[in-house]
């Protein structure tokens, strides 16, 4: 049945009361264990004073989180302003030399933060894999990139090469690996974009400028080469109309979520809590379902925002970047989960759907989806963890395709087409309820550990069936539903924009 199945006001409104009701119980648990484990001794390390006026600790267990936001901050804003001011400058004085421009400050801010070690080093992988991409031969391009990767990602090459550069930041390892690898990636797309180009290749500074753009150096996010060169070669810059305005309010949206994950943090410890599984354990099933959800959430929103200020930037560069994740509470299937916008477009570009073509046959989804996780993990870096996660998602998103094609034989798609069609979605809800709930339970052990997600799933699904395993299940179908109502009317809004495109 189509997306636009629609249900009674009522049954809706009823869905929404249920979901309120279930989040703020939810919440007032975790609030609870929160305040009663402020002043615990095993949450010494991740609790920390915070704002004085809150009369609260604040949760710090996301060192990334308080360095940008504190001992870095300054020299972020710093970084940052310059390159606006100074692309702003260049826009207006040399627009067709733009592009030259921010690579000479992307190079002299790198060179300034990380030292002439590291920068020889970026550039000795983007020398290699431009010289890889004069043979024009996609194979070797994917050969040399994963290498180059696997360099930087594997022992005892990873520590060889991060022992050369001199110094000591908290944020030194992060801005290593960040800038290394997101170099490697642009160079893997640089060089298969050129075997694909059918005259010709693009020229080593065409790479650099691509690499050294500073808002996506050192954490992204990755543009494919084509998209950049198309955007940053055109020499009319104008603005669409109401941009500016967009851009202004995406910045404040930006700056008051940052203000308003400090303030949660100074109520519920959602990263701290998991640190403790026997306190853990003594949460309600509800709080326990709460917190493995509000961590998904958390990482969605310090995602969003990351990208959010980077893309921001980049609009004013006059650039259309990828857009910021799709928020993890409007996902409920497996093809649809990411927190990387740019990485999860680059490898669909360049493996997945390369591979899996229109992912309709379940022998090529699943050599695309294996190879495909097999590149993510060696991205993340190969651990335990992350072999767990590959494969348990990986999993997870073939299951899809099998179910999927399943449900498609012709008894079950008599049986459907009989349905109206708010009962196929009702189904279909159902079933999304049950995926919504694999998404997460997949993605804590990443996010957190792999024992603390043993114990959720246990939790859920063992010691507390039926009740609770049924009652969490009902309020996440009664969620599914709001997501899919919403669907529907973007779906409607998009074909009245189309209809009124034709027309005129």
């Amino acid at each position: 049945m189509g997306v636009k199945s629609m249900l009674p006001s009522y049954e809706l409104g009823f869905y929404a009361l249920v979901v309120s009701c279930a989040v703020v119980y939810s919440g007032s648990g975790i609030f609870e264990a929160s305040r009663d484990s402020m002043n615990r001794k095993a949450f010494r390390d991740g609790i920390k004073p915070g704002w004085h006026y809150f009369g609260r600790k604040m949760d710090v267990a996301d060192f990334e989180w308080v360095m940008w936001f504190t001992s870095f901050r300054n020299v972020i804003i710093f970084a940052l302003s310059g390159h606006v001011l100074f692309g702003k400058i260049c826009s207006m004085t040399v627009p067709q030399h733009r592009a030259v421009m921010y690579m000479l400050y992307g190079i002299s801010a790198v060179l300034g933060s990380m030292g002439l070690v590291y920068l020889m080093i970026i550039l000795s992988h983007c020398l290699v894999l431009y010289s890889v991409a004069l043979a024009k031969q996609k194979w070797l391009c994917y050969v040399a990139g994963l290498c180059c990767l696997a360099s930087f990602k594997l022992e005892p090459f990873g520590s060889w090469q991060s022992g050369f550069v001199t110094g000591a930041f908290d944020l030194q390892d992060v801005l290593f690996y960040g800038g290394s690898t997101f170099t490697i990636m642009r160079c893997m797309s640089f060089a298969l974009e050129s075997s694909e180009k059918k005259e010709g290749i693009y020229s080593i500074f065409d790479l650099l400028k691509y690499n050294f753009y500073l808002p996506f150096f050192f954490f992204g996010p990755v543009m494919t080469f084509d998209q950049f060169h198309a955007q940053v070669s055109t020499r009319e810059l104008r603005r669409k109309d109401d941009e500016m305005k967009n851009i202004r309010v995406n910045a404040l949206l930006h700056v008051g979520a940052i203000i308003t994950v400090d303030i949660f943090f100074h109520f519920f410890y959602i990263l701290t809590l998991p640190s403790d599984l026997k306190f853990v354990n003594r949460l309600s099933d509800w709080s326990l379902a709460g917190l493995a959800y509000s961590n998904l959430v958390y990482d969605w929103v310090k995602a969003a925002v990351m990208f959010g200020v980077i893309n921001t930037i980049a609009r004013l560069d006059h650039l259309e970047p990828p857009q910021p994740p799709k928020c993890i509470t409007l996902l409920y299937i497996f093809a649809e989960t990411h927190f990387d916008r740019g990485i999860n477009d680059w490898l669909c570009k360049y493996v997945y759907d390369h591979l899996g073509e229109n992912h309709d046959n379940i022998i090529k989804e699943l050599v695309a989806s294996i190879t495909t996780f097999a590149v993510t993990t060696l991205w993340l870096g190969p651990s335990e963890i992350v072999y767990i996660w590959s494969v348990v998602n990986c999993f997870g998103l073939n299951f899809e395709l099998w179910v999927q094609k399943f449900f498609q034989l012709g008894l079950f798609a008599k049986l459907e087409a009989k349905m109206s069609g708010a009962m196929s979605r009702r189904i279909r809800a159902a079933f999304g309820a049950v995926n919504f709930w694999a998404i997460v339970l997949y993605n804590i052990l990443a996010l957190n550990s792999l024992e603390f997600a043993v114990l959720v799933t246990k939790r859920l699904l063992v010691t507390g069936f039926p009740v609770s395993t049924l009652s969490i299940w009902f309020i996440t179908y009664c969620g599914v539903q709001l997501i899919k109502e919403r669907e529907r009317i973007l779906a409607i809004e998009e074909e009245e924009r189309s209809d009124k495109a034709k027309v005129e």
